[in-house]
């Protein structure tokens, strides 16, 4: 996969804020302290399917090949607050992105550029509920390919990370696909965890962002 994934990707480390100022070009992240509150659905382009059961009721990302390529998120990005109070978190995310949704089920999206947390009942987060997670969107989306789940810590909390791509359809005009590459955490709150997915098309960088979103999460 041609892009850097996060680097929490090592198990055992605990990231800080300090460590997601020192991203591309050494800018810092600027934060907006505006919270927003879940909006009604909109179209479900790039949203993922619904089939399926357990962490499932969301499917694989996929994208559409768009002819205006999507790129990296600015350094001077700024991002707000979004607070989900049916659903019981908070996260960051990029102004300016669309946001479709509501409840358990959340998608932030800018062109081929893709975040989705879906809240799911139960608490089993491990390797082995991961793999076979995975197996079953493997069936759904027959593009998914997916690496061996690790178990990490992030913020003093112990998530489950899986990384996947899937492949678009041909772009009608241009027959080009784009292969979206997610990373898909877990995270056990109190009689449910979340999955966070933080999907880049290849070849586009989002790392430095895509941490400070990932570090920002709280159950509330």
């Amino acid at each position: 996969m041609n892009r850097r994934t996060l680097s929490i990707g090592a198990p055992g480390v605990l990231l800080t804020l300090a460590a997601l100022a020192a991203g591309c070009g050494g800018a810092s992240k600027s934060t907006a302290s505006q919270t927003r509150t879940p909006q009604p659905a909109g179209a479900a382009g790039g949203y993922g399917t619904t089939t399926g059961s357990g962490s499932q009721n969301s499917g694989a990302l996929t994208v559409e090949a768009q002819q205006t390529a999507a790129g990296d998120i600015p350094d001077n990005q700024v991002f707000l607050t979004f607070s989900n109070s049916a659903a019981g978190y908070s996260m960051k995310y990029p102004e300016g992105w669309a946001q479709r949704g509501r409840g358990s089920r959340v998608a932030f999206q800018d062109k081929n550029n893709l975040v989705r947390i879906t809240i799911v009942k139960g608490t089993n987060v491990n390797a082995t509920a991961v793999t076979a997670d995975m197996h079953r969107l493997e069936q759904q989306t027959p593009s998914l390919r997916f690496d061996a789940p690790v178990q990490l810590t992030v913020s003093g909390r112990a998530v489950v990370k899986v990384v996947y791509s899937t492949e678009s359809a041909p772009n009608p005009v241009t027959g080009k696909r784009v292969t979206l590459v997610v990373d898909r955490y877990y995270v056990a709150g109190a009689g449910k965890h979340a999955v966070v997915e933080l999907g880049t098309p290849q070849g586009v960088d989002n790392v430095d962002a895509y941490e400070l979103m990932l570090e920002s999460f709280q159950w509330t």
